[in-house]
């Protein structure tokens, strides 16, 4: 392409209608307010109906942004009178000013979801993956650009070939950038955020983003003509940022406690907005010293201080920064974007290869890099595609390079094609390469049955606040750990994101294995009720040597936080997991009265939905309150396979000897009119009725294989356990035996939920169920006022998964483990 294709400089007329000696320009308010209005409302009317078109396909934001803009410039290369109407010449300047302030916020947020005390905590696995991932696709950018500037370009003689050096070196510099809050918040859509591959790409990301930034403040300033001048300002910006590191963080800091945040006062909003206006200083600063606004804007985010106070600035600025002043210079990068230049060129065929090919060379480095580290294939290729996961800092390198006659309109589409294809191919291929229920497909049969009886038992806890961390706690201490089968626990403290951000910075402390800090200004406004549940779980540990616990957190959207727990037990390859009834007793009024939340009612549901292994829901009656060295459990065994795990469950609690637990069984045996099948059953019609008589004499042998088998492992060997039966043949006398047996009062009952049994007495009970999640048995029990706590267990089953089921409640009938196996 010829040196004429290059951006020429665009004029702009301005008539100084104002008299006034001081100012000089056109009246702002009647003039230029209307016009940026009116383009403003455009442009975030435009970018969120992308965004609500991609999101689907697990776009983010940033890319239904950039393809707004280009499209409008494809309209635009059909009819010149478009833009016009929708991007008026007299108001370019002023959008292009308030994009500009977009991105400075833009940058402002990223330097506050990057934790500054975390960047030099990455190991040297992930930054020998990082480098690698930087160094390949650079020398290979070179060579691909080298084909362009002969293919595409002429010679630039009249600059004397002063840009040709340059050109290389922006080019490849947007090749191997990162952008790391983008690629939280992908890790967090595509609930891959607490697996070993979610792990290992944040802490690489963390180096690789990190150079970006540190290429950018030193090339930057030789896009100039002058190296003099360029060495200066670099040297000038590094005094800054050292300046701002261990001059003013301290003060700010300090002014903090002392201003923003007080133990025994409110949030005061003035000092808060003050030190925001930091941002714009800063942003002034590095730009008179040559480099960008943003770097000011970005290096004044990362010093701040995270916790409270990071979270309070996001609170206030995140939503409006992202959704009304950011998407205008994303959207002004894709009006940029000339693809009919492209199009009329001789080998446009080439151009597209090009692109293809830019997009695999930060996949293909990391593939290179963990085949040192001998990473799965798998693993190795998802990770690869999510490093290559693009954000602002690669557009704004670009549009800077153009901007100022660096790259011109070949070489800037192109890359920034490329750019885009990247981010949107990342999302597309992880998703289709991990996912989730073929993970759970080699998952299957993880249940407490099934579990030999000198493996670890590994229980996912899952808790919403400090009450259900102890009441969870009094129960894991039920289990009989044992240096034969030992206990291993993994508390998840469940905490709703609401927020435009992907909380990255609390994130990645956490997948780092960074310890909690213990200073008021430190601690995010969750991780107050997170050290403390960290610190009830710990007490399992300190108590008994036998039993390991691993303090978590899944930050998410309580609509899908149902998938991080999903990933995290698949990840922990645990046999149960544990959730609190979303009915529980307030300790506040002496656990009198209970409360209810009807939102952790429908993440219990999604979660028995589809979880990879055995779950158990806890209705607490006073477990929570007080730690109890004598327990007495009751197991309601009526028949299937819910009914064997919450037995299998009972059995690992009082072991061969542990005296402080005594169990009563009570097998619960149908007969006459309860014992009749229902044919009518929606998962029964859709199977012959020999195969629905074959499956329920089936789930009859298994039943009876495990009573003899707990009768003559368990009762003959263990004075604590009592075993008996009860008849009853309909349902008044099955009411009538649960009262009866709450009189002599259990603390606990354990319960199965009822899948596999195919009864009227079932079907008729379950009609009229408050909580069908509790199942027939433990909703009767629940309703009964009783004082006892109440453990309904549900067993893993490989068709639930396989059917897809999407009804609301988990009325599932479980496949017999003799078709499983």
């Amino acid at each position: 392409m010829a040196a004429s294709n290059r951006s020429p400089a665009a004029c702009y007329t301005v008539e100084a209608r104002n008299p006034n000696e001081i100012w000089k320009a056109d009246a702002v308010i009647d003039n230029h307010t209307p016009v940026l209005a009116i383009q403003i409302s455009f442009c975030i009317f435009i970018t969120n109906l992308f965004y609500a078109i991609l999101r689907p396909l697990r776009q983010p934001r940033i890319v239904a942004e950039i393809l707004a803009g280009l499209a409008l410039s494809l309209l635009v290369a059909v009819n010149d009178n478009l833009v016009d109407i929708f991007l008026p010449a007299k108001g370019i300047l002023n959008f292009e000013t308030y994009a500009n302030l977009g991105i400075m916020g833009y940058a402002f947020i990223s330097g506050l979801e990057m934790n500054f005390d975390t960047i030099l905590q990455v190991g040297k696995n992930d930054t020998g993956i990082a480098l690698l991932g930087i160094i390949i696709p650079m020398a290979m950018g070179m060579g691909f650009f080298a084909v362009i500037q002969r293919v595409y370009e002429k010679p630039l003689e009249e600059n004397n070939g002063i840009y040709v050096g340059k050109e290389y070196l922006f080019w490849c510099l947007a090749l191997p950038v990162t952008s790391f809050p983008l690629l939280a918040r992908t890790l967090t859509d595509l609930k891959l955020l607490y697996t070993r591959l979610g792990k290992a790409t944040l802490r690489a990301a963390v180096f690789s983003d990190t150079y970006g930034w540190v290429l950018f403040i030193a090339l930057i300033p030789f896009s100039s003509d002058s190296a003099v001048g360029a060495i200066l300002s670099v040297l000038g910006t590094v005094m800054f940022i050292l300046f701002c590191i261990f001059v003013l963080r301290p003060l700010i800091t300090k002014y903090i406690d002392q201003n923003a945040y007080r133990q025994d006062t409110t949030q005061n909003n003035s000092p808060l907005a003050f030190l925001i206006m930091g941002a714009f200083v800063c942003s002034y600063i590095t730009d008179l010293l040559g480099t960008h606004a943003i770097v000011g804007s970005f290096v004044y985010g990362l010093i701040l201080p995270h916790g409270k106070f990071s979270d309070s600035v996001m609170g206030m600025i995140d939503k409006f920064t992202s959704g009304a002043i950011s998407p205008l210079f994303f959207f002004s990068v894709g009006l940029t974007m000339n693809l009919t230049v492209l199009a009329h060129q001789k080998y446009w065929p080439l151009m597209v290869l090009f692109i293809l090919l830019l997009s695999t060379l930060k996949v293909l480095s990391t593939f290179i890099a963990t085949f040192f580290f001998k990473l799965p294939t798998r693993d190795s290729m998802g990770m690869g595609l999510l490093l290559n996961s693009k954000g602002a800092l690669a557009l704004i390198i670009l549009n800077i390079a153009f901007a100022r006659k660096v790259l011109s309109v070949v070489p800037f589409t192109i890359m920034a094609c490329a750019v885009i294809l990247m981010t949107i191919m990342a999302p597309l291929c992880v998703n289709s390469i991990y996912k989730p229920r073929k993970r759970f497909e080699n998952f299957r049969l993880r249940t407490i049955e099934m579990l030999r009886n000198n493996a670890e038992l590994r229980i996912l806890s899952c808790v919403h606040n400090v009450h259900q961390a102890t009441c969870m706690v009094n129960l894991l201490k039920a289990f009989n750990a044992n240096r034969i089968s030992p206990l291993r626990v993994f508390g998840v403290h469940l905490i709703e994101h609401t927020g435009g951000a992907a909380a990255a910075t609390a994130l990645l402390a956490n997948h780092m294995e960074q310890p909690i800090h213990s200073k008021s200004q430190e601690l995010t406004l969750s991780q107050p009720n997170l050290q403390n549940i960290a610190n009830i779980f710990n007490t399992l540990r300190e108590e008994d040597n036998t039993i390991r616990v691993d303090n978590l957190h899944a930050v998410s959207a309580y609509d899908t936080i149902y998938k991080d727990i999903h990933s995290v037990a698949e990840q922990n390859r645990t046999a149960m997991i544990l959730l609190p009834f979303h009915r529980q007793l307030d300790g506040v009024s002496g656990g009198l009265a209970e409360t209810t939340n009807e939102t952790y009612r429908n993440i219990n549901l999604k979660v028995m939905q589809d979880a990879p292994c055995s779950v158990a829901l806890l209705v607490d009656r006073g477990l929570g309150l007080v730690s109890k060295t004598n327990l007495h459990v009751v197991m309601l065994f009526v028949g299937g396979p819910d009914d064997r795990e919450a037995l299998a469950v009972a059995w690992r609690m009082i072991g061969t000897a542990n005296p402080a637990i005594t169990l009563s069984v009570v097998r619960i045996v149908l007969a006459g009119e309860a014992a009749e099948a229902d044919i009518s059953t929606s998962d029964d019609t859709k199977r012959p009725s020999s195969t629905r008589v074959d499956d329920d004499e089936r789930q009859q042998v298994l039943d009876e294989e495990y009573i003899d088998s707990f009768r003559f492992k368990a009762i003959y060997n263990n004075d604590s356990i009592t075993y008996s039966e009860e008849e009853v043949h309909n349902g008044e006398e099955l009411i009538a035996l649960l009262q009866e047996l709450d009189k002599d009062g259990g603390d606990l009952y354990i319960v199965g939920q009822g899948n596999g049994r195919n009864t009227i007495v079932s079907s008729s009970f379950m009609e009229w169920c408050d909580n069908v999640e509790l199942g027939v048995i433990g909703d009767i029990i629940a309703s009964l006022g009783s004082s006892s706590s109440l453990l309904v267990v549900k067993q893993f089953g490989y068709e639930e998964m396989e059917l897809g089921r999407q009804n609301q409640h988990p009325r599932l009938t479980s496949v017999s483990e003799m078709d499983i196996l």
